[in-house]
C-alpha cells in the first residue's frame, strides 16, 4: 500500500482514490487483537492536501463509536486548541498511531502498534505533510524512538524524513492538569500551538 502510493502521481482525483483505497483496506484488517473489540476502524479525518499532520495515540470510546478521530472529550479540546490558533479542522489532518480502540484506553501494545504502522506509513506517504505534530508519548516514542518522555520532548522541532515534527502534550492529559499557571501544561501547549503555527505560516511564504 505504501509503495503504491508513494509512487502515484496525486492529482487531486488520484489522491482522492487512493485514500478510499486505504480506508478500505484499514476497515478489513484484522492483523491484531484489536479488531476483535472494535466497533469502528478510526482512519482519520481532515485535508488530504493539508500540510500539517497531528497525530495521537489511539481512539477513545466515542471514536469507535462513532468512527472519527478525536470527537470525544479530549478531542474537543483538541478543537479549541485549533482554533485558538487558528486553524480549522477542516484546514489540518488529523490521526493516531493505531486505528482501533484499545480496551478501557489502555495504552497500546507493541505488537498493535507494529501491526498498525501500516496504515501511518500509508497515510504520510500519501500526504507527504511538512508539519507533524506529535500529541503525547505513543507517537512520540513511534517517531523519535528515543526513551525521553514528552515532557522533556515537548515543545522542541526534530527533523523527520524530511518534514519538521514537534511533539505537544496530548490533550488528555491537559483534561487531568487543569492548571493555568505559568509554565504549566496548557500554559505550555499555548506557547507550543503558536510555534506550530509560526512555522505553518513560515511555509506559506
Amino acid at each position: 500500500m505504501t509503495e503504491m502510493i508513494s509512487q502515484a502521481q496525486r492529482s487531486p482525483q488520484e489522491r482522492t482514490a487512493l485514500y478510499q483505497l486505504l480506508r478500505d483496506a484499514a476497515n478489513r484488517c484484522e492483523q491484531c487483537g484489536l479488531c476483535r473489540s472494535r466497533k469502528n476502524v478510526v482512519v482519520g479525518e481532515g485535508s488530504l492536501t493539508s500540510r500539517i499532520m497531528f497525530v495521537g495515540e489511539g481512539p477513545g470510546e466515542v471514536e469507535d463509536n462513532s468512527g472519527r478521530p478525536f470527537v470525544g472529550p479530549a478531542g474537543q479540546l483538541l478543537t479549541r486548541i485549533l482554533e485558538a490558533a487558528k486553524f480549522s479542522r477542516d484546514d489540518v489532518y488529523i490521526t493516531n498511531i493505531v486505528k482501533c480502540r484499545p480496551p478501557n484506553n489502555r495504552v497500546p501494545e507493541i505488537e498493535e502498534v507494529l501491526s498498525c504502522q501500516r496504515w501511518l506509513e500509508a497515510q504520510i506517504a500519501l500526504l507527504q505533510p511538512q508539519i507533524i505534530v506529535c500529541l503525547g508519548n505513543t507517537p512520540l516514542k513511534w517517531f523519535l524512538h528515543g526513551t525521553e518522555g514528552i515532557t522533556k520532548m515537548r515543545g522542541r522541532w526534530f527533523t523527520w524524513r524530511g518534514a519538521a515534527l514537534m511533539p505537544m502534550f496530548h490533550p488528555s492529559y491537559l483534561l487531568r492538569n487543569q492548571s493555568r499557571e505559568r509554565g504549566g501544561p496548557k500554559d505550555l501547549t499555548w506557547r507550543d500551538i503558536q510555534e506550530i503555527r509560526q512555522r505553518y505560516e513560515s511555509l506559506r511564504g
